[in-house]
């Protein structure tokens, strides 16, 4: 860790000599995001801003190709037809420009000869003709292609859409325990999502601009090959200021990601439900709307300072544009001087500049739009690949319909034939000799770790906070792999095996519970799919008619939450987010309630429950222990609680401290030898015990 953080420093400090991207230059010097705001992270992605400032028309057409095909290979995969479509159609509405062009010389031939004017206009009517229907087709087809276009970008966003979220919730655990990851995570979703369908827009037009170009250039080079030059000259000055202009850009953006996170987070504190309790009695609003400010200020100025420096490039591109656009009149204007032209070809040869500068204008916008949206498209896929890169190779099949492939090549449907089955019961689990250690932690959360769970056994965890209960549970229910070490069920090591095949033998019951937005029916059945039905369908159905699935009654009488759903005005079918319209919101005994329903409900061999009380008061968290000892009749139970009077009747007890089991045994035994249990386990009791003081 400490060699990760002195490589960082080196690639920023190799760079401080240089205005890097995203500093404030406001007279008082430079600072970036990282020295502004020292809570925040200094990212191994900010290296790449010293290759970026470099990138200039060279690099920029280097790469456009490479951003150009992903965005054909992309709209390919969301509609071959669409696709097709719109590239032909394209490429005829730019033959017939270049048609209209050249019939434009054949009217201002006849209009310049000799002869009386009526006799001149009739001879002008049939290339008039021909000028009017091209206009008219080249109108048609280019309608036609932005129809398909239009069509083709919302399939576009589909596709993008679920790669990311299916990569996202099939990635190992531990990945959403990385700053690292959520930032590019922030990056892919706030603006690489959304630049996919615009790289597909930009891209068609970067085809479009290029075939009006090479409409007028052809036209052009018929007319008089030293005109195709002239025309050309344009291009550079506006082609100079808009890759310096998307280069500022992106860069600015790159560097303010973390600030815009810390705003997103500070944003969903102020104006979500569920914290506004605190922030008014704890008088917090001061707080946090100087911290939004805070943020929201610097990246004021930097976009500021963005927009200053994008004016004056844009203003010195057009000043030069202007001398280009004055040369190529002026060579014209000596060619026809010169008799090089005749009249009526360098007439033709103005329109054509003027289209071909219109074309041009359209393409180095679109070409650099396509440039700067193919960053972004860059940070999508490389999210995306990194995402997918944590995705246990011995995934099941994600079970989408849908064809998700965005230049992607990840093998996530492996076949659960090459690996490993658990029993639908089991006899055993195994803990051998673990160690696990969160990404970016210095010290192990668990260290050596050995125990064994039996059919049907109520096992409890202990110990202060800190001492990696819920990190040995989850490591047991294969949501971590450990560093070292194995975890065996019936002798089957959990990493051979498909985390949903572990998954689906393991119910959980959290002390962080979500407040799923659905219905009370669906909070309780959402975990245990139907065959062939979608997540948290049940497989009864008797929505709305009384005639209610018996698994959802049996696990709601067991955790209680029957008496919770009593009270809702349409029963199960009442939806649970006060945000909608005859939504409803309950209290945190009942939210933990119906949770409980959840693990119940799920009815797996393995039960884990992870301080299933926090919420309840005395009277509910004792009959919901009576209620889990019932319900384990046959499974095995994992308890994890700080309440020790709940674990007496557990059949062992295992006391942690600092990630490692320090004490084994049942109630008596560890209170028979005075350890830590003991000690913990007595102060619990004698608060409960000791007389109250006198008045």
């Amino acid at each position: 860790m400490g060699a990760r953080r002195e490589r960082r420093g080196e690639g920023e400090g190799g760079r401080r000599g240089r205005r890097g991207p995203g500093k404030r230059r406001d007279g008082r010097g430079s600072r970036s995001a990282a020295s502004a705001f020292p809570e925040l992270s200094v990212h191994s992605w900010h290296a790449r801003t010293g290759e970026l400032a470099e990138t200039g028309m060279r690099t920029m057409a280097r790469r456009l190709p490479s951003v150009i095909a992903q965005a054909a290979g992309l709209a390919w995969r969301a509609s071959r037809a669409d696709s097709i479509v719109t590239v032909s159609l394209n490429l005829l509405a730019g033959v017939f420009t270049a048609f209209g062009l050249l019939a434009t010389t054949g009217v201002l031939t006849a209009l310049f000869s000799g002869g009386p004017t009526p006799g001149r206009v009739r001879d002008a009517l049939p290339s008039l003709a021909l000028v009017a229907g091209a206009a008219a087709l080249r109108a048609g087809f280019q309608a036609g292609a932005g129809w398909a276009q239009a069509r083709l970008e919302p399939q576009v966003e589909r596709l993008v859409e679920l790669r990311l979220y299916e990569a996202t919730t099939a990635a190992h655990l531990t990945a959403l325990d990385d700053s690292d990851f959520l930032d590019e995570l922030k990056r892919a979703r706030s603006r690489g999502m959304l630049a996919a369908p615009r790289v597909v827009r930009t891209a068609v037009d970067v085809l479009t601009g290029a075939v009006g170009m090479a409409a007028a250039a052809g036209t052009l080079g018929v007319l008089h090959p030293l005109l195709l030059p002239l025309l050309l000259l344009t291009a550079l000055p506006e082609g100079w200021a808009s890759v310096r202009s998307a280069r500022m850009g992106y860069l600015t953006e790159l560097a303010l990601v973390e600030v815009v996170r810390r705003k997103w987070i500070l944003a969903d504190l102020m104006v979500e439900r569920r914290h506004a309790a605190e922030i008014r009695s704890f008088t917090m609003r001061p707080f946090l709307l100087e911290e939004y400010d805070r943020f929201a200020a610097y990246q004021r100025a930097v976009e500021l300072d963005l927009a200053r420096r994008q004016t004056l490039a844009k203003v010195t591109g057009d000043m030069l544009k202007g001398v280009a656009t004055a040369v190529v009149y002026g060579a014209l204007g000596l060619m026809l001087w010169q008799g090089a032209v005749p009249l009526a070809v360098a007439g033709t040869a103005v329109l054509a500049i003027r289209t071909g500068q219109t074309s041009l204008a359209n393409l180095v916008f679109a070409v650099n739009q396509c440039y700067e949206e193919g960053l972004y498209f860059g940070d999508y896929l490389a999210f995306c690949e990194n995402a997918e890169a944590r995705i246990p190779r011995r995934s099941l099949s994600h079970g989408s319909d849908a064809d998700t492939d965005v230049d992607a090549d990840v093998d996530t449907d492996a076949d659960t034939d090459d690996h490993g089955r658990l029993p639908d019961d089991f006899a055993r689990i195994q803990v051998k000799d673990v160690t696990f250690t969160y990404p970016g932690s210095e010290a192990p959360s668990l260290r050596g770790v050995s125990l064994e769970l039996r059919k049907g056994e109520v096992i409890a965890l202990v110990g202060e906070n800190g001492s990696g209960k819920t990190t040995l549970s989850r490591v047991m229910a294969g949501l971590y792999d450990p560093d070292d070490g194995e975890v065996l069920w019936d002798g089957v090591p959990l990493t051979g095996v498909a985390p949903q095949e572990v998954w689906r033998h393991v119910a959980v019951i959290a002390q962080d519970y979500t407040h799923w937005p659905m219905t009370a029916r669906q909070n309780i059945t959402m975990g245990r799919a139907a065959a062939g039905d979608g997540a948290g369908r049940p497989a009864a159905t008797g929505a709305g008619t009384g005639d209610e699935d018996p698994d959802v009654l049996a696990a709601a009488r067991a955790s209680g939450a029957d008496e919770v759903v009593a009270g809702l005005a349409r029963g199960y079918d009442t939806l649970l987010d006060r945000r909608f319209q005859g939504g409803a919101e309950l209290s945190g005994g009942q939210w933990q309630r119906l949770a409980i329903a959840r693990g119940f409900y799920r009815d797996a061999p393995l039960l884990i429950c992870d301080e299933p009380t926090a919420a309840l008061d005395a009277r509910a968290e004792h009959l919901l222990f009576e209620r889990i000892r019932t319900h384990a009749d046959g499974r095995t139970v994992l308890l994890i609680t700080h309440r020790l009077a709940s674990v007496r009747h557990a059949d062992r007890i295992h006391v942690l401290k600092h990630g490692r089991v320090i004490e084994e045994g049942d109630h008596g035994a560890l209170m028979a030898r005075g350890g830590l249990y003991a000690e913990l386990y007595s102060l619990q009791a004698s608060a409960y015990s000791a007389e109250p003081p006198a008045p």
